[in-house]
């Protein structure tokens, strides 16, 4: 979802110009992207997103400049397994849009909503959902705080440090996770009794096993659920021990648990590396 978000991003900065739009409609057999990848071509020659691994980007961004010109769209294939290395073939569409695509999604995702972007092209209809960025809320400072923060923002999430779980006042969504890192016990109670009752798809502690389950039996003492959101001691097992490191497998436990994913070696798997997204083409 990134890309959607800096191509939006980048329509703020522009508003009034022309933009071509390129989007990954179809995908048979192996490719880098699925579809719904989208790639943002402006007048100057500026691209924002990707279709592949960097090797169509350049062709795609040269169809689309007819495209600008002359307002018709186009329907591109590639055949991957003769030009590339990824052996499937993928269509793509590039057209103009208006100015009106984007404000759509970038309202709706202001207000935390999921969009339906909807491309017809060739009698077909490609249905995408877009969800809003994931926002991670972080409880406590340390040294973990801003490597965290760092590679949530490099994915398109929302970091939001909070000093005072009593002062929390957003309204949390399915798009939300949480990490509590305070290291100090009372604070960490605070934030859990404050966090655990909203069901959220994340909520992760960072400590030893031997406090978290003194937490929780102080939390069940006072008649607070513990649900399947709860990851305790936080992370993915990566062998972590600097701050960095920890960042790294907490920030990849949040993307497994949001992306569905199984934390296991790709080489492990025994279908396709990827999942099936919220995307559907049909004839209409």
């Amino acid at each position: 979802m990134k890309d959607i978000y800096d191509i939006v991003r980048e329509f703020r900065k522009r508003r009034g110009e022309r933009f071509a739009l390129a989007t990954l409609v179809r995908a048979q057999g192996s490719s880098y992207r699925r579809p719904g990848a989208r790639m943002l071509i402006c007048e100057d020659g500026l691209t924002i997103g990707s279709l592949s691994g960097g090797c169509l980007e350049e062709e795609v961004a040269l169809r689309a400049r007819g495209v600008l010109e002359t307002g018709e769209p186009l329907l591109v294939s590639f055949d991957t397994r003769k030009r590339f290395g990824c052996h499937g073939k993928i269509d793509i569409f590039i057209e103009r849009v208006a100015e009106k695509f984007f404000v759509d999604i970038a309202n709706d995702l202001d207000a935390r909503r999921s969009h339906t972007a909807i491309t017809r092209f060739c009698k077909n209809e490609f249905v995408h959902e877009i969800h809003p960025p994931i926002r991670v809320l972080i409880f406590g400072e340390g040294p973990e705080s801003a490597p965290i923060r760092k590679l949530s923002q490099s994915l398109g999430w929302q970091p939001l440090e909070i000093v005072d779980p009593n002062s929390l006042s957003i309204l949390h969504d399915e798009w939300t996770a949480a990490i509590v890192k305070s290291h100090k016990y009372g604070r960490d109670f605070a934030a859990l009794q404050k966090l655990l009752p909203m069901n959220l798809r994340y909520v992760g502690l960072i400590g030893p096993r031997k406090r978290r389950d003194q937490l929780l039996n102080d939390l069940l003492d006072l008649g607070v659920t513990i649900n399947a959101g709860f990851f305790a001691p936080a992370g993915l097992d990566l062998g972590a021990e600097t701050p960095e490191e920890i960042a790294l497998a907490i920030v990849s436990e949040i993307q497994r648990v949001f992306g569905s994913g199984s934390g296991f070696s790709l080489r492990d798997r025994k279908m396709s590396i990827h999942i099936p997204t919220e995307c559907k083409t049909s004839a209409r």
